[in-house]
């Protein structure tokens, strides 16, 4: 009896050696073959260099290892694509696009919450070395160099690195995800682009979600219902990769596509971007929060209409970011609902 319970102990004892070390083994697999596309990602030359006097980097305390991520969606008008690995043309030429989307992702220390803040692109800003204007023309001058040296001096926090897409990569993303559903509240007309959006439930693939979240004309809060309308595609479409981790042929094809159509800054290093990546990995949709940075009204400069943004506001906000101190709770820091409030 004793010989039979020893069999059955040593037995179970090996079972679980064998898949401790087939977890490990899949896991290093996985680990070695993200590491794999990452390397292929295309690298932003210099983004960092000369930008002179920058917010001073946090070096006590958790919020030592958070990340903040400037995430850059350009309207470069390019046939070919001018972002990933893909690219066939410069990612940033002097006056020939500004940033339609701009972003400060914040990665917690402890990786289980990303808080991800719209920076609507009329906001009306101090832009280095050229005055005031709206923020997305730095993009348009100084490329992405220009976008952070702005942020930076609009916010006091330190950006770590610098993702940009362009619209070909938007369309690509969303058709490889299957597209994504909005639910329009009632019908209006863009008058650019001379669509017609109907109340209701619509299934967006990569060109229509394009022509949707560029919407401004015919909204009543113009840039900042565009804002709205980018927060609840992008986290649609976040819910939809994560749930990729089902599968994970799927994730890594996923990846795949990420490496082909995202630019990063040369300072972003491959195994750096492959441990951010894994340790990512529990993050849910739930975990990721989406608010605009604080504004107090629209209005005119000149003969631009821009957005007027709140600055003791943000001040609170900025600060909480850069000590990693965000508030979770769905109160005055934010919401993890970005689709509330979506024309």
């Amino acid at each position: 009896m004793a010989t039979r319970l020893a069999r059955t102990i040593r037995r179970g004892l090996v079972a679980l050696v064998v898949c401790v070390a087939l977890t490990t083994l899949l896991a290093v697999t996985a680990m070695g073959y993200l590491h794999h596309r990452i390397d292929e990602v295309d690298r932003i030359d210099g983004v960092f260099d000369d930008l002179g006097p920058r917010p001073e980097r946090v070096t006590t305390g958790p919020a030592v290892e958070a990340i903040n991520v400037l995430l850059l969606g350009t309207d470069r008008r390019s046939e070919v694509a001018t972002t990933g690995d893909a690219a066939r043309a410069a990612d940033w030429v002097p006056g020939a696009q500004r940033s339609d989307a701009m972003m400060l992702v914040h990665i917690s220390a402890d990786r289980d919450h990303v808080l991800v803040v719209s920076l609507p692109r009329d906001s009306w800003v101090e832009v280095p070395g050229h005055g005031m204007a709206k923020i997305n023309a730095a993009f348009s001058w100084g490329g992405p160099s220009l976008a952070v040296q702005t942020v930076e001096g609009l916010t006091d926090v330190r950006i770590d690195h610098v993702a940009v897409i362009d619209w070909e990569g938007f369309r690509e993303l969303t058709d490889a995800v299957g597209g994504v559903t909005v639910e329009v509240p009632q019908t209006v007309h863009d008058s650019a682009r001379g669509v017609t959006w109907t109340a209701g439930e619509h299934l967006l693939d990569g060109q229509e979600a394009l022509d949707y979240v560029g919407q401004r004309y015919g909204l009543p809060g113009g840039d900042l219902d565009r804002v709205r309308r980018q927060q609840a595609v992008l986290a649609t479409l976040a819910e939809e990769s994560l749930e990729l981790r089902r599968s994970p042929t799927l994730v890594l094809d996923f990846v795949g596509m990420m490496t082909r159509h995202v630019s990063v800054d040369d300072d972003w290093s491959t195994s750096e971007l492959t441990s951010l990546a894994w340790s990512l990995r529990g993050v849910g949709a739930d975990d990721v929060q989406y608010l605009t940075a604080p504004v107090s009204g629209v209005g005119w400069a000149g003969d631009q209409s821009v957005v007027w943004l709140d600055h003791p506001a943000g001040a609170e906000l900025w600060r909480a970011i850069k000590l990693d101190q965000v508030d979770r709770s769905t109160g005055r820091n934010g919401s993890s609902d970005p689709s509330s409030g979506v024309r």
